[in-house]
């Protein structure tokens, strides 16, 4: 079947993040909400279908993934990433961002340092300090119009603290799609180091140029040593569903991590959430491909539109994700008068660049993933802003 991603779909007053709670955040109602990374479409017909047979069976108790759930995330890893993994190897968090606050617990001790990589998804920073461990920044640099990663800055700042490197692959914001040359080269270094790489991949589906490769798949000796993070929530627009996959092919390791969640009362799964996982692996594909060529095109639209009415905002390449990565440092703004120029005057909700950390000052974070008409909209309150400059 055809999906139809340029209907537009009212979501307020169903209680989104989004939509709903964009004047609390941003003081304006009338805001164009195009920030936070949930989509504007619907799910696929058979997750839908398939939320609708639990509905009706009407009985919501407690809950574990049976055999099945495990053989659709086994084949959906298999067939879209050409990765083989083993069932026990699948362990459960309500989402990336909890999991990742349970094995910077688990894996490391307050003080020890942990390696990521700015301007990186924010909430990183987040669970490294609250836990009361030490950032290390590794900062990307710009090459080309394009980001690489400085694995002399990163050699250079390891020392015997440095426990663990959470690795963003494809990279939020920046949307890079990292090659195997690159992995390689940083997953030697984490090897040499004995520091234990955890590969935050929930945006691994979304693949506009390149081919994602998973950390784990690269070697067995990478696989011994990181953990995988994945989800449907991004893919699939399943994120208040609150299910994602932490998969640990090493069996000492994964014993740590399933006996830390036990610790917490992380056990239990959504009942909604494995009936959605399960049939979005097993019969979510076409959905996803339609959704790529999609949000492909909107990518190319909002490119081609800055470039002949915005040019003073530059969008950068995006390989991965469906959050473009754009430039405004032509404007000579701070963050409070960009702050100004798009939020107040413009009426858009975007994230601004800096709160992703170093190198994230003078961009915005912006959501692509809408109908045409949606970002056709946001574009044009920018350009009659700028316009007025």
């Amino acid at each position: 079947m055809r999906y139809d991603f340029d209907k537009q779909i009212i979501r307020t007053n169903t209680g989104s993040v989004k939509w709903d709670h964009s004047e609390a955040i941003f003081g304006d109602k009338d805001i164009l909400p195009m920030w936070v990374a949930d989509m504007d479409f619907r799910a696929p017909q058979p997750v839908i279908d398939a939320l609708k047979d639990k509905a009706e069976h009407g009985i919501f108790g407690y809950t574990k993934g049976m055999g099945s759930y495990h053989e659709a995330i086994i084949g959906w890893m298999q067939k879209r990433h050409n990765w083989s993994i083993q069932g026990e190897w699948i362990c459960h968090s309500p989402g990336v961002v909890p999991a990742l606050n349970v094995i910077v617990q688990t894996f490391t001790e307050p003080g020890d340092k942990i390696v990521i990589q700015h301007p990186v998804y924010h909430p990183f920073t987040k669970v490294i300090e609250m836990n009361g461990r030490t950032v290390v920044s590794n900062p990307l640099k710009e090459e080309d119009g394009r980001y690489v990663m400085d694995y002399h800055d990163l050699e250079e700042k390891i020392d015997d603290q440095v426990k663990l490197m959470i690795l963003c692959s494809p990279h939020n914001p920046v949307g890079r799609v990292w090659t195997r040359e690159e992995l390689v080269q940083l997953g030697d270094i984490c090897l040499k180091h004995n520091i234990l790489m955890v590969s935050d991949e929930v945006h691994a589906d979304l693949i506009l140029e390149g081919e994602h490769l998973t950390f784990a798949s690269i070697s067995e000796d990478f696989a011994q040593n990181s953990i995988i993070c994945t989800a449907p929530s991004k893919t699939f627009n399943l994120a208040g569903l609150q299910t994602s996959n932490i998969i640990i092919p090493n069996e000492h390791k994964r014993g740590k991590f399933q006996k830390a969640l036990e610790a917490n009362f992380m056990g239990s799964m959504n009942t909604f959430g494995v009936a959605a996982t399960e049939s979005a692996y097993r019969y979510g594909e076409e959905w996803l491909d339609q959704l790529l060529e999609y949000i492909k095109g909107n990518y190319d639209f909002l490119k081609s539109y800055l470039e002949e009415h915005v040019p003073g905002i530059d969008v950068f390449p995006l390989e991965g994700t469906y959050l473009a990565w754009i430039d405004c440092r032509k404007l000579g703004l701070d963050y409070t008068a960009l702050e100004e120029l798009i939020h107040k005057q413009a009426r858009v909700a975007f994230n601004q660049g800096y709160i992703f950390g170093s190198g994230g000052e003078g961009f915005i974070r912006m959501n692509i993933a809408c109908p045409r008409s949606i970002l056709e909209e946001g574009l044009q309150r920018i350009e009659r802003v700028m316009n007025s400059l």
